[in-house]
């Protein structure tokens, strides 16, 4: 581990996970989080749109400036985490404006809704016509990428299997980093890496779901697609870390899809906090983890690898069983 990365789970073990561990306030936790907000700048030669007004495209896109008529290779729908009840896209721009620039996709960041004034399913409503405004537009649905993080990442796979049962078309592929895939909190990881993981503590997640599934049971499939059927997805790209209380949400979810026949790329980081890729502008192992996820998305939408990429095994975990 870089000495970067061992400087953030320090950080994190002794100011977030504290915070995490006190009774559920939602105003507080959205406070506290824009006032702790550090974004980055739109990269030179890209300009950030922001349209936080206009559904079912609420959000913001960053886009490459183009020649007049020029149109982008790949893009990118991404769905950012907060537990469905917290965060935003600026609260993300680490993540999508370092994801956008390796893989040179427009990325739309979407606004959605969120618990527990709009639980279940209503984040999922706002995937699916965020999806369909993209292909009125005109958008190819294979030039297209769909992406998440942690409660985004459960979010996007999800929208994948919403978008099956329909009959429609689906992206190019999926990139999940440390998705949270099951409400229920069934994973031995909970417990196994209660202690070892520096944001949270396993029993969190318990508290956490109902704010979004309401009514809802957690094991409905598409509140938690760790039970939905999985079979005929488009290529998963998933990737977390071997201490965080949710990996074996994604352990379990890549099985369970390379059981149904879909093309899976899995690798778990040695001792990375969970969605570590949010800190790519200081951590080494969140810029590499960003090159891959570029790579695949490249490689899905016919492009081949972002360049400088690397070795998308360079990093990966012994405990990788699914490439």
């Amino acid at each position: 581990m870089s000495w970067q990365g061992a400087v953030i789970r320090w950080t994190l073990r002794r100011t977030f996970r504290p915070a995490t561990e006190q009774p559920i306030d939602v105003d507080y936790v959205r406070t506290r989080t824009s006032k702790r907000l550090w974004t980055p700048r739109a990269p030179s030669g890209w300009r950030l749109r922001e349209q936080y007004d206009a559904a079912p495209l609420r959000g913001e896109w960053l886009e490459r400036r183009r020649a007049p008529g020029q149109p982008a290779p790949r893009t990118i729908l991404y769905l950012h985490g907060g537990g469905y009840y917290f965060c935003s896209p600026k609260t993300h721009r680490a993540i999508t404006f370092g994801l956008a620039m390796r893989a040179d996709a427009d990325l739309f960041s979407l606004d959605y809704r969120l618990a527990p004034e709009h639980p279940f399913p209503a984040a999922l409503d706002d995937a699916l016509a965020a999806w369909r405004s993209l292909l009125d537009s005109g958008v190819r649905a294979d030039s297209i990428v769909i992406g998440g993080d942690s409660a985004g990442g459960g979010l996007a796979l999800a929208t994948l299997v919403a978008l099956r049962d329909a009959g429609g078309p689906l992206p190019a592929g999926a990139v999940l980093f440390s998705p949270w895939t099951d409400l229920a909190a069934t994973g031995a990881s909970l417990r196994d890496n209660d202690g070892r993981d520096p944001m949270f503590r396993g029993e969190v997640f318990e508290r956490v779901a109902p704010l979004y599934l309401g009514v809802t049971p957690a094991t409905h499939p598409l509140a938690s697609p760790l039970y939905a059927e999985l079979h005929g997805l488009p290529p998963l790209f998933l990737r977390a870390g071997s201490t965080e209380v949710l990996v074996d949400d994604t352990r379990r979810v890549a099985a369970r899809a390379a059981d149904a026949g879909v093309e899976i790329d899995c690798a778990i980081w040695p001792d990375m906090p969970h969605i570590w890729p949010i800190y790519a502008p200081f951590m080494p192992e969140a810029r590499r983890v960003l090159d891959e996820a570029a790579g695949f998305a490249r490689r899905v939408t016919g492009g081949g690898h972002a360049p400088g990429g690397g070795d998308p095994r360079a990093a990966q975990s012994s405990e990788t069983s699914i490439a």
